[in-house]
């Protein structure tokens, strides 16, 4: 088969060619015969039934604007591949659920957290199953459709909101290492500072130590020159009583 293939899930017809390239330049020395030979008259086609016939372009038609066909070029020309119109039996359930693993285990898709394979290939089984409904009832395939775009929809926004989470995360790093020097330059100076508060800190112990001690020995000082001038008055006070009680006797 000429042409591109690509490797999906989603079932396609074979492609067809619908743009041939024609050469740049053709031999003027050929010619096309104006006389052909008449070729052998085609058998009347079959008559059909209309309204299966016009329930089926609609199926197709409707089956077509849900999942466009795919369009490449290449050196031939213009290639056109639509999905396939076949109905999906049972088997086909089965061989595309096997598919789906085969394809999860050859690509290495991850089995948990965020994966591209993983989500395209049940993009793609989704998409077929989408094709499979669409064909035996158009409702069904539509309202389908609704759900696959609503999920995409959710997922592009939990994308979108865990790639700013990221952004956010790595600004927030990028912050912090900013400010990591300043921190431990700003601890730096709060520990010198602590440094120099306790050493006025063992200063001023001491000082205070030195008054108390002072203190002690003025107090100790005064009190024992109160004491001598105490017992100086008391021997006085003795003596003045004794020539007292002399002179009174004379008398």
């Amino acid at each position: 088969m000429e042409g591109y293939t690509f490797v999906s899930l989603l079932k396609y017809d074979d492609p067809v060619l619908v743009n041939r390239k024609t050469p740049q330049a053709e031999s003027p020395s050929v010619k096309q015969s104006p006389q052909q030979p008449s070729s052998p008259v085609a058998p009347p086609p079959k008559p059909k039934c209309p309204i299966a016939d016009a329930k089926k372009e609609k199926t197709e038609e409707i089956l077509h604007a849900v999942l466009p066909p795919r369009e490449w070029s290449d050196g031939i020309g213009l290639w056109v591949q639509r999905v396939s119109s076949t109905p999906g039996s049972r088997m086909d359930v089965v061989d595309l659920q096997e598919e789906l693993n085969l394809k999860l285990q050859q690509r290495q898709a991850r089995e948990t957290g965020i994966c591209n394979v993983r989500r395209e290939l049940y993009s793609q089984c989704f998409d077929e199953l989408i094709r499979q409904e669409t064909i035996n009832c158009t409702d069904r395939g539509l309202l389908l459709l609704r759900v696959r775009d609503e999920i995409s929809m959710c997922m592009a926004a939990y994308q979108t909101l865990d790639e700013s989470s990221v952004a956010f995360g790595i600004r927030k790093v990028l912050h912090a290492v900013e400010g990591k020097g300043q921190m431990e330059k700003q601890i730096q100076d709060l520990e010198e500072e602590k440094r120099a508060l306790e050493r006025q800190l063992k200063e001023m112990e001491a000082e205070c130590e030195a008054v108390q001690l002072r203190e002690m020995e003025r107090r100790d000082s005064e009190d024992k020159k109160h004491t001598e001038e105490i017992e100086f008055l008391k021997r006085t006070n003795q003596q003045l009583k004794f020539q007292l009680s002399g002179i009174t006797q004379t008398k």
